[in-house]
């Protein structure tokens, strides 16, 4: 099944970003990756990545240790009708959806992340939809023109679109922004770019490109 292999978050320091996804989350780097980047980017970029978790104190760990490495508190840790869960932003500007289906701890807290999921805010999610499926990815749950899963292999990172203006509310950010996206998906299916400027990479020996489009 065709899917989204790994992200690569543009940085302005890899190092420090480094430093702070293994402090923060522990995040395996072969499914998150850092590259340097100076280009220009202001405001909401026009994604989220998600850290799906068992149970809320997971979510409570990993919240704490964010904020404990540097992130900026966007949403506390809270109950919702869909779960549990808070958003933070780290150092580089990557927001980040700390969360869980669960409303109740059924075991010892740990740090384990189940998922990484990347909604992409788009302007046409129906569109943007059919141009994914047309390059080979498969749909998973899909609710007309406000929400589309995409189905992966087994410890991918896993694809959906939101409207841009929702996820922005659920991110707790303006919805406006400018410049690059700073961030890259790799896949087989790649590369090609997206109608809403978002890069897909193929996965060893593609050219490395920059994410020059407006998020707005």
């Amino acid at each position: 099944m065709n899917s989204i292999d790994s992200v690569t978050l543009e940085v302005a320091d890899p190092t420090a970003a480094a430093r702070f996804y293994s402090d923060a989350f522990g995040l395996d780097r072969e499914r998150v990756r850092l590259r340097a980047s100076d280009e220009p980017t202001g405001g909401f970029r026009g994604f989220t990545l998600s850290l799906v978790m068992s149970q809320p104190g997971d979510v409570d760990a990993l919240h704490r240790a964010a904020l404990d490495a540097g992130a900026t508190l966007l949403k506390p840790a809270e109950k919702s009708l869909w779960g549990y869960g808070g958003v933070v932003q780290a150092p580089d500007g990557t927001v980040w959806q700390l969360v869980t289906s669960s409303k109740k701890n059924t075991g010892p807290v740990t740090r384990t992340i189940d998922e990484i999921v990347l909604l992409l805010g788009v302007e046409d999610v129906k569109a943007t939809k059919q141009f994914y499926v047309g390059r080979g990815l498969t749909t998973g749950k899909s609710f007309g023109g406000k929400y589309v899963e995409f189905a992966g292999d087994p410890g991918s990172v896993k694809l959906s679109l939101y409207k841009r203006k929702a996820l922005a509310k659920v991110a707790g950010v303006p919805v406006e922004g400018s410049g690059s996206h700073r961030i890259a998906l790799v896949s087989p299916v790649g590369p090609f770019t997206d109608p809403d400027g978002f890069v897909c990479e193929a996965p060893a020996g593609a050219e490395a490109g920059r994410l020059t489009s407006s998020p707005s």
